[in-house]
């Protein structure tokens, strides 16, 4: 007797767990076809938004020339560089940067680091570290602030700790140190 045989006689026997094998793979075929389905639908709905997003971009170049329309992207007043006569001017005026941010984020500064000679600073970077205190809250609007004006400032490191006694654990203040560096373009 082959397989197939065997397998017909044992379903002759059952015939309710035939209805059920018949059933289950029904089921499958049809979810299956449903979800090739639904990532048809989403695949086009995808290509759509990008054929949508290609227009606009193709419009606003045509736009662009002496009569173009004003961008919604704001971009900050001031030099993308450190301003100052020397490297250690324009280090205090990168300490002040980051002071200022870190005092509006409501944080207190436990100490601060200006280096004017690590290993960036052949490349024209001055680099400061600051440890501070600050609740978790307004991390980000920070770190915001840091990354989004002028002169562009990078975060090198950022090392993050928990609350470490029982006072700041119940302020819900981390205590951060923040490497943070600009690149100084140099006397003029």
């Amino acid at each position: 007797m082959s397989a197939l045989q065997r397998l017909q006689a044992l379903l002759g026997r059952y015939p309710l767990a035939a209805t059920a094998a018949y059933v289950s793979l029904l089921v499958l075929f049809v979810w299956a076809i449903a979800g090739q389905v639904n990532d048809i639908i989403e695949r086009h709905d995808a290509l759509r938004a990008a054929t949508r997003t290609l227009e606009q971009f193709e419009s606003r170049g045509a736009q662009r020339g002496p009569a173009a329309a004003q961008s919604d992207v704001s971009v900050p007043d001031g030099s993308p560089f450190l301003d100052g006569a020397t490297v250690t001017v324009a280090g205090a005026g990168l300490l002040r940067r980051v002071a200022s941010a870190t005092t509006k984020a409501r944080a207190d500064i436990l100490s601060s680091q200006v280096d004017v000679q690590g290993s960036q600073s052949k490349a024209g970077f001055v680099t400061v570290t600051t440890s501070f205190e600050l609740n978790a809250s307004f991390l980000q609007s920070l770190l915001y602030d840091l990354e989004a004006g002028m002169p562009f400032l990078f975060v090198d490191q950022i090392v993050v700790q928990g609350p470490s006694t029982a006072a700041s654990a119940a302020d819900g203040k981390l205590r951060i140190l923040l490497a943070v560096s600009a690149q100084w373009r140099g006397a003029k």
